[in-house]
């Protein structure tokens, strides 16, 4: 009988050794990191508005996805290892699907905030901005920020933030309109003083204007935008950062925001 005892709990043991192994494996699969699935997989799942110009957008003649943003995330792949793969979600529901595994990562602007880090990790920043006031080109008065537009004329973007913020100061004469061409025609002939927007637009608009304007002086706090992805992936955030590093070292990010803006966006705005 000790003997029968003995074998049939050394059975049981077994089986429940077995089965705490198993469960182990599957453990070990759920918990698997990004890296691993994407690289078994070979590409890279990436949302994007795809109605954001100049950062995502479809291009009018191709049809085809295009903009700062899907270009970085297509050399960010290309250095990972992995192919592209795009999706166009409207930005209300783009955190949601991500939280949900819709997606590997976002490339579209996404600011690093601390509420957003309670639910993601975050690369590094690969953009920084922050408002910027826009000038005529010949400007010979300094205007350092917002008291110094004091008794000026300031144009800005009906329902923007920086609509907002300008009206904050009751002593600024705020423009507002229908759109940027608009306020950066009235400031190249005179009509206002000075005009606000994002240091990212700022530097796009200049890129694509041939109005005599030119960037003035950053205001306000900075921004940092980063690519969010879901938490607990130590070895995708550390590939995903490599890759941006080597971007950035190798020159290739300089060229793809070069194309875009003028200027590297991944260092603080300045005056020219």
């Amino acid at each position: 009988m000790k003997n029968d005892s003995t074998h049939t709990i050394s059975l049981k043991f077994s089986k429940l050794l077995v089965g705490a192994l198993l469960a182990g494996v599957a453990l070990h699969g759920v918990a698997a990191d990004l890296l691993d699935t994407v690289k078994d997989r070979g590409t890279l799942r990436i949302a994007v508005e795809g109605t954001y110009p100049p950062f995502n957008f479809k291009d009018q003649t191709t049809k085809e996805l295009t903009g700062f943003d899907v270009d970085v995330a297509k050399l960010l792949a290309a250095k990972m290892g992995l192919k592209p793969e795009f999706t166009t979600t409207e930005w209300s529901g783009i955190l949601a699907g991500l939280a949900s595994g819709k997606y590997d990562v976002i490339v579209n602007q996404v600011g690093i905030t601390p509420e957003r880090e309670k639910t993601f990790d975050f690369s590094d920043p690969y953009t920084i901005s922050s408002p910027q006031l826009i000038v005529k080109k010949d400007e010979k008065r300094n205007f350092k920020d917002l008291d110094d537009l004091k008794g000026k004329k300031l144009g800005v973007g009906q329902g923007s933030n920086f609509e907002q913020k300008a009206k904050a100061i009751s002593e600024i004469d705020v423009k507002s309109y229908p759109g940027a061409p608009e306020y950066l025609n009235d400031l190249a002939t005179g009509r206002i003083d000075a005009a606000l927007n994002d240091s990212l637009m700022v530097a796009y608009l200049l890129k694509t204007s041939h109005l005599p304007i030119k960037a003035g002086a950053p205001i306000g706090s900075v921004e940092k935008m980063g690519i969010p992805f879901q938490k607990d992936n130590p070895k995708f955030k550390a590939a995903l950062n490599k890759a941006l590093a080597d971007a950035i070292k190798d020159g290739s990010f300089k060229k793809v925001s070069v194309k875009w803006f003028g200027v590297d966006v991944s260092k603080a705005p300045a005056a020219r």
